[in-house]
């Protein structure tokens, strides 16, 4: 089945982009690593803005009727009243990229009247490419091959590793609690510091669920789209605000969805 025609344009688009835009942030891995921390700092942030301004700078030429919204430069004036809004996140897991670890992508995803249509990511330390498009799958392109994701088949809590990630914007003592509920099911848990990645993981069967309590858009637009069309469930992240505020957020394989969202205290989604 075919990626929806209005959407074949973008999804071609977005996938070159991610994978220019995930080359150019990789030029300067391990640069910000032999820096002092505040010139570290420094360092990241400049190659941030630096891949969202040549993303952003690429949207508007290919579609200049479309919205953008990204971390570094915020929205666009049309981001209310747009069909189409592009979600960019120019390196996600920055605090990865400062210290040379090679755990980080770039995330751009399109959502279309609140929901996700197109997204693709790209991990350039390891050259995957990651896409998907409502209706058409979601796939992986590395070593010279491509192939389907699929989520991950295991059923039994005490098999699954659920990914917890961890914000500032939430209290410590929930963070703790969220992953005592885990590790008290039998679930073994882990945090590697990007959530695009996080959900990728759960798109391509690595792992059976990404849990936080609270994410922005731009860290998930893409990778929430790769869950669903991989065969998982999420929650309805885009509801009340969630663009602009985010939302906390739960992404699952199918057979674990029920206990992990009782576990997480997040509802899921029955349409998607």
């Amino acid at each position: 089945m075919g990626a929806p025609m209005s959407d074949d344009a973008r999804l071609d688009f977005c996938r070159r982009l991610a994978a220019d835009a995930g080359r150019l942030a990789h030029g300067a891995f391990g640069r910000a690593a032999m820096l002092p921390a505040k010139g570290r700092h420094d360092e990241v942030t400049a190659m941030d803005r630096e891949v969202e301004r040549t993303v952003r700078e690429a949207i508007s030429r290919a579609f200049p009727a479309d919205a953008i919204l990204g971390e570094e430069d915020g929205a666009s004036a049309d981001v209310g009243c747009a069909e189409f809004v592009w979600i960019i996140d120019p390196i996600d897991g920055t605090a990865n990229y400062a210290r040379g670890i090679a755990h980080y992508c770039v995330s751009i995803g399109v959502v279309r009247d609140a929901e996700p249509v197109v997204g693709a990511l790209h991990d350039p330390s390891h050259d995957r490419l990651y896409w998907a498009a409502r209706g058409a799958g979601a796939w992986l392109a590395e070593r010279g091959t491509t192939r389907r994701l699929a989520v991950s088949p295991i059923d039994a809590l005490t098999a699954a590793t659920v990914e917890c990630g961890w914000s500032l914007r939430r209290p410590q003592a929930d963070y703790v609690a969220l992953v005592d509920r885990m590790l008290t099911a039998g679930c073994a848990i882990r945090r590697a510091g990007s959530g695009a990645l996080g959900l990728a993981d759960v798109a391509a069967g690595r792992t059976e669920g990404y849990a936080e309590l609270h994410i922005n858009s731009w860290d998930c637009a893409a990778g929430l789209l790769l869950v669903t069309e991989a065969g998982g469930r999420i929650n309805d992240f885009f509801a009340g605000g969630g663009l602009l505020a985010g939302n906390p957020i739960l992404a699952t394989n199918a057979a674990l969805a029920d206990p992990l969202a009782a576990l997480a205290c997040v509802p899921l989604r029955h349409d998607a």
